[in-house]
């Protein structure tokens, strides 16, 4: 399977260039594009694909952004709990938690063709969960991250679990995949990281033959209410704003690129660390409840929600 999936990447400064240097082998190493002649390193086997001038300083990863370990400078043993919990998140965690991001998951891959046997394109894969989620449903998994800490994290994921899926460092706003290669792009709270959230649907759309899945937070007045509130961020740690999407401009983007678009709003509230409140809501006598309470908050309000999830077949 691995070769299949490396015959999906791209030269990200040409679009076009095939990569000589695969299949990839162990170790360091170069990958040079036949078409431009620009050169990528190869770091313990894996590929650092950002297209020149990238600035990987800014790459979001989950270990800095959520944990705050740079604005602490905590130490390796603080570090290293942090990075656990990223490689095995949502294992181990209450039940009502896991809950929650799976419902969250099956939404964001109910209206696509069937995974199975398919090419899929994990944007802004972060650690692994999403390209693990998709992995166990049959998709052949390319996942790419901007960050190369979170990249290996996805790695040690798929070891750890014995999963088969391939990852690669790469942008979003440019990612190193050839023109309607793979079957599937799937981005799951990845984008509102960028400058401008609709370059990443352009190449989501530009990547994907067959069907695109968007899954990101939504620009919306429940949105603004929790900011008021605390219970979300308007701007991130590192300072730059969270770019939440307009469900209308994210598909015409889509459609632009010939794609049937459904989009869909739902309410969903989850930090990204579970909780006391999800601990106390995964007890017996409470977890029922807690499901039937968010499906009402859900059926109540969930049109004007805080979550967007657009669908897009070609």
């Amino acid at each position: 399977m691995r070769e299949v999936l490396e015959r999906l990447l791209a030269c990200p400064a040409c679009l076009d260039g095939e990569l000589a240097g695969l299949p990839l082998a162990a170790g360091v190493g170069k990958l040079t594009c036949r078409n431009c002649g620009e050169v990528y390193e190869v770091r313990d086997g894996l590929p650092v694909l950002l297209p020149p001038g990238a600035d990987a300083a800014r790459a979001h990863d989950e270990v800095d952004h959520h944990h705050g370990h740079k604005r602490r400078q905590a130490g390796w043993f603080d570090r290293s709990v942090a990075e656990r919990f990223e490689v095995e998140r949502p294992h181990g965690t209450p039940r009502a938690y896991r809950w929650l991001l799976g419902q969250k998951l099956d939404r964001a891959v109910a209206g696509l063709p069937p995974l199975a046997g398919a090419t899929v394109v994990d944007v802004c894969c972060g650690s692994g969960m999403e390209a693990e989620y998709l992995a166990r449903r049959g998709a052949r998994v390319l996942a790419v991250d901007l960050s190369e800490g979170a990249a290996r994290r996805a790695r040690r994921r798929a070891a750890a679990y014995g999963l088969d899926y391939l990852v690669v460092v790469g942008d979003a706003e440019r990612l190193p995949v050839r023109t309607q290669a793979a079957d599937v792009a799937f981005v799951h709270d990845g984008l509102h990281h960028l400058d401008d959230p609709l370059v990443g649907v352009r190449e989501l759309a530009r990547v994907a033959r067959a069907a695109v899945s968007v899954n990101e937070p939504a620009a919306a007045a429940l949105t603004r209410a929790a900011v008021g509130l605390g219970l979300a961020q308007d701007r991130e740690e590192a300072g730059n704003p969270v770019r939440r999407l307009r469900p209308a401009e994210a598909a015409r983007v889509l459609e632009a690129a010939g794609f049937a678009v459904r989009a869909e709003r739902y309410l969903m509230y989850y930090g990204h660390e579970p909780r006391r409140g999800m601990r106390l809501a995964s007890r017996p006598g409470a977890y029922a409840a807690f499901r039937l309470a968010m499906a009402a908050a859900d059926l109540a309000a969930g049109q004007l929600g805080n979550k967007l999830c657009l669908t897009a077949i070609r």
